[in-house]
């Protein structure tokens, strides 16, 4: 871990600022199952408060406040949608749900394949695209060099931090990244805290 944090502060004077502000690397991370990668699925395209919200909800309609896929299965769309779901949201989790059950999924051979095996694998799932496997690779796989460029946080993160005056693209964000790799994600973290740190949290 220093030597991540050593490299990001020699190459990027910026996050050296915010590494020194906010301290330790302390990501928290999740298991790398159907729990996690459902959570990364219910946080799309939401806030981080209504997202939580909606999953602490599922949690609590199960028998034993963790929302598996049995209990996926178990729950009727209609309770789901009751609890803050899409209905897009509630045929991913439930076709997610079963492809775990079926072992067509299998999150222990995701554990030993590179990312972009990864990311073939989960996107060829219904309603998984980039950002939600980002989500899973950086908290339930804890890899290192993870840029989820085109995350809304991350963009806000970086206009902040380099004093920009538009948010900046995708793109921009990949590009000042270069000096970042291989610890990308170690970066994104401090990024996101940088949010959090602005706004009391």
């Amino acid at each position: 871990m220093r030597k991540a944090l050593l490299h990001l502060k020699k190459a990027d004077p910026v996050l050296a600022g915010l590494i020194d502000r906010i301290g330790p690397y302390a990501i928290e991370y999740l298991e790398p199952g159907y729990e996690s990668l459902a959570k990364a699925i219910i946080y799309q395209q939401l806030s981080g408060k209504v997202a939580a919200t909606i999953f602490s909800r599922l949690a609590a309609a199960t028998a034993d406040g963790r929302f598996m896929p049995e209990a996926a299965l178990k729950l009727s769309a209609a309770r789901m949608r009751e609890l803050g779901l899409s209905k897009q949201k509630v045929a991913y989790l439930k076709d997610l749900a079963e492809r775990t059950l079926s072992g067509e999924l299998d999150f222990a051979a995701l554990k030993r394949l590179p990312d972009r095996l990864v990311y073939r694998r989960l996107t060829a799932l219904k309603g998984i695209g980039p950002w939600t496997v980002q989500m899973f690779l950086i908290f339930a796989l804890r890899r290192r060099n993870v840029l989820p460029a085109a995350d809304l946080g991350i963009r806000a993160a970086v206009k902040q931090a380099y004093g920009l005056a538009e948010l900046p693209t995708p793109a921009q964000v990949e590009e000042l990244a270069r000096k970042w790799h291989p610890y990308c994600t170690l970066a994104a973290w401090y990024l996101w805290r940088s949010l959090e740190e602005k706004a009391g949290l």
